[in-house]
């Protein structure tokens, strides 16, 4: 009985992931070197960066500021200085808030390659057409997360840092926050931020394997709004102005989702008329 000849250029499962294991090397030396060169940064890291939502300099305060007064009103925007204290409560927690902030730096700043390296591993087992189809991928999924962390850096973190800031229950309970949550706050802010912007491209990839339509999301439009304006409740001071602030850029990146989602299905619809032949 004659053996059934294998393609040479087809991979086994073991080399699948042989590759996977090297590309997923690259994009973490490639985060490392990065994070070592924010770790020596340390100064422009930590005072200009992450504690520059606390100062009340920061650009978005100023702004909100000179808005205020000419409307001629008075805003908390407008303080001197926040009042609360910035801590560390156990001996290694500089050095950890050091080095998780440095490492963190590095996936940031390094997020173009590794999303290079996760799309040299997936395009292989695309067809030609759809590779053309995603050309210019890395680029437009780069500048949306930058856009998002842009966002969530010099709105939602600042707005969240001044609403919990200098939120008291009593003035009994002084603000003095540990370093560590201070951090998270701004990085949850900024990364969050980062991938909620990357919706239009999740949108695209399930609308080519067919898991959403345009139908679907004009459908749930509503609960979207609703969940938005939840969420842009939660981490923006309580304010009218601060939650439409941070809710209008998150409807219109759905917006857009829906625009997409009707380009690529009329592709599609297209793709498929051309490929029914006429018997």
């Amino acid at each position: 009985m004659a053996e059934l000849s294998k393609d040479p250029n087809e991979m086994s499962f073991l080399d699948h992931l042989e590759e996977l294991r090297w590309h997923l090397i690259r994009a973490t030396m490639a985060i490392v070197i990065i994070g070592c060169l924010a770790f020596i940064m340390k100064d422009f890291i930590f005072d200009t960066v992450i504690f520059g939502p606390k100062k009340m300099d920061f650009p978005t305060y100023r702004l909100f500021c000179r808005i205020a007064t000419s409307i001629g009103i008075e805003s908390a925007f407008c303080a001197d200085e926040l009042p609360f204290t910035i801590q560390s409560r156990t001996m290694a927690g500089q050095f950890s808030a050091h080095i998780w902030t440095s490492i963190w730096a590095g996936f940031i700043i390094g997020f173009p390659y590794v999303l290079y390296e996760m799309w040299q591993f997936i395009s292989p087992g695309l067809k030609e057409n759809e590779r053309n189809n995603s050309r210019g991928f890395i680029l437009i999924a780069s500048l949306l997360f930058f856009m998002g962390v842009l966002f969530g850096y010099y709105v939602v973190a600042p707005l969240s840092i001044n609403f919990l800031g200098t939120y008291q229950v009593s003035k009994e309970v002084l603000n003095e926050f540990d370093i560590g949550s201070y951090i998270s706050t701004v990085r949850a802010s900024v990364i969050a931020c980062g991938v909620l912007f990357e919706l239009p491209i999740i949108i695209f990839f399930l609308t080519k394997v067919g898991l959403v339509t345009p139908e679907i999301l004009k459908k749930y439009r509503k609960i979207a709004l609703v969940i938005v304006l939840i969420l842009s409740a939660v981490i923006t001071p309580p304010d009218v102005a601060s939650q439409i602030i941070v809710a209008v850029p998150v409807l219109i990146l759905y917006q857009v989702s829906i625009y997409i989602s009707k380009i690529v299905l009329r592709k599609e619809m297209k793709k498929m008329k051309k490929d029914i032949k006429p018997q």
